[in-house]
């Protein structure tokens, strides 16, 4: 089932963060569960060339795959999608002729902009038509600046806009408010921007780094929560384990006995 399909049906897709530089990894968290993992060019350790191969791999999980673009940027959205990613996620957008130049570079003519490249089919064997491939694109907005929350109402109108993704951190810093994310003010905005997409019959989703968090936003009504990041969870289960090892460790000398 695609993103639009399971928030058409009401559904919450959970994600995690795709940031290590490595197809192995994100093979391994899209077999873990997740109902989408998303590539992070942004911040992630990733970049542009090797995002095909991490995608390629993602292509063998049930998993969703999503690119986190590193800016509004055309080319970087086209790109994304050339390379198989069911749907982008665009940071910083501010008002609702950013939330325009974001949904045109992923519909094709004439509904947007997007260039027909069916180059990738040489190597998958196939490649969806126009309007498949508009169907299929998966278009999510960034509110996380003050001018973004100020023009939400207008953002979640633009006629392709699938959903909007909320940054706390950098709303919160945008806001004035430093990195608070118990702050009442961001909760204000949260709750503005959530109110926003649903009267716009858009989906509406958030980042959360904790699971019981994730949890608690998806009663709030998210339809899209990323709740973890594959680096965290690497060193988290690395520091588990040596921390165990070292709990059950019995006193000796460390030296190996012979027969």
């Amino acid at each position: 089932m695609s993103l639009k399909e399971t928030w058409a049906d009401g559904g919450i897709a959970y994600g995690v963060w795709s940031a290590l530089d490595d197809p192995v990894a994100a093979e391994i968290v899209g077999r873990a569960g997740f109902d989408l993992v998303c590539v992070d060019l942004q911040h992630g350790f990733a970049g542009p060339g090797s995002a095909t191969a991490i995608l390629a791999a993602l292509h063998r999980t049930p998993a969703a795959s999503v690119v986190r673009v590193a800016w509004n940027a055309p080319e970087q959205i086209m790109r994304a999608l050339d390379l198989g990613a069911e749907g982008v996620i665009v940071p910083m957008v501010d008002d609702a002729e950013q939330a325009r130049r974001a949904v045109d570079a992923c519909r094709y003519a004439p509904a947007g902009r997007r260039s027909w490249g069916p180059l990738w089919g040489d190597a998958r064997r196939s490649h969806p038509e126009p309007d498949e491939g508009d169907r299929l694109a998966t278009c999510i907005l960034m509110i996380e600046t003050a001018e973004g929350l100020a023009n939400v109402e207008e953002i979640v109108r633009v006629p392709g806009v699938d959903a909007v993704y909320i940054g706390p951190n950098d709303l919160a810093l945008s806001l004035g408010l430093g990195r608070r994310p118990e702050a009442p003010e961001l909760e204000a905005a949260v709750a503005r921007v959530v109110e926003a997409a649903r009267g716009a019959g858009v989906a509406v989703g958030i980042d959360q780094a904790d699971l019981a968090g994730a949890r608690s936003r998806a009663q709030q009504g998210m339809n899209l929560v990323i709740a973890a990041r594959d680096s965290v969870l690497l060193r988290e289960a690395a520091d588990s384990a040596a921390r165990e090892l070292r709990r059950t460790d019995v006193p000796g000398d460390g030296h190996l006995s012979g027969a």
